[in-house]
C-alpha cells in the first residue's frame, strides 16, 4: 500500500499554537488589561516571544524549570506561554508558601530561572543561599518598595529579548509543559507534570463547559499558580477573550470590575463567593449582562448556590485535582431542570456532575475497583483518566504508581453515583466520620449547618468520644451582626439531620484555609484529637 506523508494530517496539539493564532486575527482588541495599563494580543505575542528569547540567552535548554513565585499580574499570564517556546517547564509556586516550602519546590524541580515579584522575593531572600540550582533571578516590579534579588529587572530582561518569531521546540505534544505542586497537607507537596496536549485539551474543556467566546472578558480571581489557573491563561488566549489581571482578591473590587470592565467570567471556590455575597456593594438586583462563574474546590451548598444566583449570576460547578488539571467533572445542567423549584435546582447544582466533554467518564468503584451500584446511596471512590490526568508526579515513581493502580488515577474523595450518571462527592476519604459503626459525610452536615440564614460557612471533622469513636463537630464563622448559639444551631440541624450526624458540639470564629480557599481540616483536627489516636481510613 503507498504510505502517505504522516506530517499532512497531524500537527502536535500544544497551548502555543493559541496564541499565535489570537495575534494573528484579533489585532486590536484587548488580550490583557492590569489597572490602566493594557496590551493587544499583537502586543502580548511581542513579550511573549522577548521573554522567551531572554530565558533562551540565559541559559534555558529544553527540559529546564523556570520557577514563577508571582501574583495574577500580566508577567505570570506572559510565563504560560514564554517559558514553553523557550523550551523550558514552567513551575508557578503558591503565593502563599513560606521560605521553606518554596525552597523545596525551587529544589526538587531543579529550576535555574526564578521569576518573583519584588513584594513577594522577602519570602525567598532568608532562603536564598539554600537553593541549589537556581542561577537567575529575574525581579517584577508590579508594586513599589518591593524586595529585588540581584540585579535583573522583568522588563529589562524582556527588552533585551528578540521579537522575532521562535521556531517551537516540541517533539512531542506529550512532553512536560508545567509542573504544579500539590498542597503537600499530609507531607512534601508532589510535582504535578501536565503535558501539552493535556493543557491544550483541557483549555477547549473549559471554552466548551463555560460557554465563552472572543468577547467573553476574563476576570482573574482563580489562582493562576493553582492547577495553572485551571488552564484559563490558555484557553481564554484560545478563543480570544480579554484577561482582567487582579493581584489580590478584593470582593468590593470584584464587583466593581464587573460592572466596569464588563467582566463575563471567573472562577471561585466556595469561600471567595462566600465573601462575594456578603460584600457591602454586592447587587441587590439582577446583574444587568450575564455572568458566569465556574466554582470548585470544596462542594458548594445548596444554600451558597441559590444565594450566588440570586444575583443573576450563573452557577457552573466543576470539580476536579491538581492531579487532572483542575476541573474534571461538571454539573452538565440538563434543561427540564429549568422548571424546578429553586431549592431542588440548587440541590442538584451542587452535585459534582459528570467528565468534560474532552475526558473519559468518572467512575465510582469500591475496594476491588467494582463500579458501586447507581443508587445514589451506595459510597465508594471516585477515579478518573484520559485526556485531561497527570502524566505523573516529578521524581517520584512509587508515588505515580500508587496514584495510578489498576489503569486509573485514583482521586482519594469518596462518592455516590445517581441513576442519571452524576457523582455526588460525599467525603475525602480521611475526612468521613465514623461513629458507632456508621459513615457520616461531613459534606452533608455542612450543607445542613450552612443552611441556617446566621451562617456564612462551616466545616465538620470528626472529634473523639469515648462511646462512639467519634461524633460530629461543626467550626462555624457567622455573618456580621448574626447571633446564633451552639444550641440553636444543634436544634437547626436536628430538623434536617438524622440523629447521629447532628454536630455533637459547636464552636464559633474564623476557618482556617488555604491560599485557593479550601478550609484546613487537618488543622481542626490535629488539635481536637491531640493527644489521642485517631482513626486511620
Amino acid at each position: 500500500m503507498p504510505m502517505y506523508p504522516a506530517a499532512v494530517h497531524r500537527s502536535h496539539l500544544t497551548p502555543l499554537r493559541f496564541l499565535q493564532r489570537s495575534a494573528a486575527i484579533f489585532r486590536q482588541k484587548p488580550a490583557v488589561i492590569h489597572g490602566n495599563r493594557s496590551w493587544t494580543y499583537p502586543e502580548l505575542n511581542e513579550r511573549v516571544h522577548r521573554l522567551a528569547s531572554a530565558l533562551v540567552a540565559a541559559g534555558i535548554e529544553k527540559g529546564d524549570r523556570v520557577a514563577y513565585l508571582v501574583p495574577n499580574i500580566p508577567a505570570m499570564l506572559e510565563g504560560h506561554f514564554a517559558v514553553p517556546l523557550a523550551g523550558g517547564i514552567l513551575v508557578a509556586i503558591n503565593t502563599r508558601l513560606n521560605g521553606d516550602e518554596v525552597a523545596y519546590i525551587l529544589n526538587h524541580s531543579g529550576a535555574k530561572v526564578l521569576v518573583v515579584d519584588t513584594e513577594l522575593a522577602r519570602v525567598v531572600a532568608p532562603v536564598r543561599d539554600q537553593l541549589d540550582h537556581v542561577e537567575t533571578i529575574v525581579n517584577v516590579e508590579d508594586v513599589p518598595d518591593g524586595t529585588r534579588l540581584g540585579e535583573i529587572e522583568y522588563e529589562a530582561f524582556l527588552a533585551g529579548g528578540s521579537p522575532n518569531p521562535i521556531d517551537w521546540p516540541l517533539d512531542d505534544e506529550d512532553e512536560t509543559i508545567a509542573i504544579d505542586y500539590t498542597s503537600g497537607t499530609t507531607g512534601r507537596p508532589k510535582g504535578v507534570m501536565y503535558t501539552h496536549r493535556g493543557a491544550y485539551l483541557n483549555s477547549l474543556g473549559e471554552l466548551l463547559e463555560t460557554r465563552m467566546s472572543s468577547d467573553s472578558v476574563y476576570l482573574w480571581t482563580l489562582p493562576m499558580f493553582h492547577c495553572n489557573g485551571w488552564c484559563y491563561p490558555w484557553a481564554v488566549t484560545a478563543i480570544g477573550g480579554t484577561h482582567v489581571c487582579l493581584r489580590r482578591v478584593d470582593p468590593e473590587l470584584v464587583w466593581r470590575l464587573v460592572e466596569t470592565a464588563g467582566v463575563t467570567h471567573f472562577c471561585a471556590a466556595p469561600t471567595v463567593l462566600i465573601a462575594l455575597a456578603n460584600a457591602a456593594n454586592a447587587p441587590t438586583t439582577p446583574l444587568p449582562r450575564r455572568l458566569i462563574v465556574s466554582t470548585a474546590a470544596a462542594p458548594p451548598s445548596p444554600t451558597l448556590i441559590a444565594q450566588i444566583e440570586s444575583l443573576g449570576a450563573e452557577i457552573i460547578h466543576v470539580y476536579g485535582l491538581t492531579e487532572v488539571y483542575g476541573p474534571y467533572t461538571v454539573c452538565e445542567w440538563q434543561p427540564h431542570w429549568n422548571d424546578l423549584p429553586v431549592a431542588e435546582r440548587a440541590r442538584l447544582k451542587a452535585r459534582q456532575g459528570v467528565g468534560y466533554v474532552i475526558a473519559d467518564e468518572v467512575r465510582v468503584v469500591d475496594d476491588a475497583m467494582n463500579d458501586v451500584p447507581t443508587d445514589g446511596i451506595t459510597v465508594g471512590e471516585a477515579i478518573m483518566r484520559g485526556n485531561n490526568t497527570m502524566k505523573g508526579y516529578f521524581r517520584d515513581l512509587e508515588a505515580t504508581a500508587q496514584a495510578f493502580r489498576g489503569g486509573w488515577f485514583h482521586s482519594g474523595d469518596l462518592a455516590v453515583m445517581h441513576a442519571d450518571g452524576y457523582i455526588e462527592l460525599r467525603d475525602r476519604e480521611k475526612d468521613i466520620i465514623i461513629s458507632g459503626g456508621e459513615n457520616i459525610s461531613t459534606i452533608e452536615v455542612e450543607q445542613a449547618v450552612a443552611a441556617h440564614p446566621a451562617v456564612l460557612e462551616a466545616a465538620v471533622i470528626a472529634i473523639p468520644d469515648d462511646y462512639w469513636g467519634e461524633v460530629p463537630k461543626a467550626f462555624v464563622t457567622l455573618k456580621p451582626g448574626q447571633p446564633l448559639t451552639a444550641d440553636e444551631l444543634i436544634a437547626f440541624c436536628r430538623a434536617r439531620l438524622s440523629r447521629f450526624k447532628v454536630p455533637r458540639a459547636v464552636e464559633f470564629g474564623e476557618l482556617p484555609k488555604t491560599s485557593t480557599g479550601k478550609v484546613q481540616k487537618f488543622v481542626l483536627r490535629d488539635r481536637e484529637w491531640a493527644g489521642r489516636e485517631k482513626r486511620i481510613n
